[in-house]
């Protein structure tokens, strides 16, 4: 099973009602908000920048943004940064500033840093490698119905790593993030009821949650 990837955390962007999307003229209205110091419209374009979602793609730019945000205690700004760290996008990559930043966010309860953090404990990426510690930032963000955080302490309970191994949990918390159309959950879930762990052995169903996760792939 692959490893489950921050890059899947990015926030959806805010919807409104009532006029046509356009994210360009979204952009030029945050931008006249920056000049203003405003640390949402900060965040909101560096992430623009980020994605190439109504301006030009532009890593050094959206970092820029990103950090003024994050200047002003922005949890998801720091959080985003803390990826751009990571990956190597707009400044030079470094593990343990991306850790910083993940926990800067995570002490304001960002799930998504939260689950970032644990990822970084999990593989020993920035700080040394703790599997109890992974599964207790998972576990804040799951407790979020955080997705990916889901999965990943499904996977833990799974293999007993961090915590005592429970087939019984790990399923539960599966079927938590398939029911958010989680494709990685839904070929966990059905891997459980093919070898019976967990659940009643369900050759019938396995097939089931895997084809979700195939049509969720394409």
């Amino acid at each position: 099973m692959a490893r489950v990837k921050s890059e899947a955390l990015f926030h959806r962007p805010l919807r409104c009602e009532g006029v046509p999307q356009d994210r360009a003229e979204a952009a030029r209205l945050c931008r006249l908000a920056v000049e203003q110091n405003c640390a949402f419209a900060q965040f909101y374009l560096g992430a623009c920048h980020m994605r190439g979602e109504g301006v030009p793609q532009d890593y050094a730019e959206a970092v820029r943004l990103l950090r003024l945000a994050a200047e002003q205690k922005h949890a998801h700004a720091q959080c985003y940064l803390g990826i751009c760290y990571q990956r190597g996008e707009g400044v030079p990559q470094d593990q343990a500033e991306a850790a910083r930043l993940f926990r800067l966010a995570a002490e304001q309860n960002c799930a998504d840093a939260q689950f970032n953090l644990g990822l970084c404990y999990a593989r020993g990426e920035g700080m040394p490698q703790d599997q109890a510690e992974a599964v207790r930032l998972y576990r804040l963000a799951a407790e979020q119905k955080h997705a990916n955080a889901q999965v990943s302490l499904g996977l833990c309970y799974r293999r007993g790593a961090g915590v005592p191994q429970d087939q019984a949990e790990a399923v539960r918390l599966f079927r938590l993030a398939a029911e958010q159309k989680h494709a990685g959950a839904q070929c966990n879930l059905g891997v459980c009821y093919e070898s019976g762990d967990g659940v009643p052995q369900d050759r019938a169903e396995a097939p089931t949650a895997e084809a979700g996760a195939e049509r969720l792939a394409r």
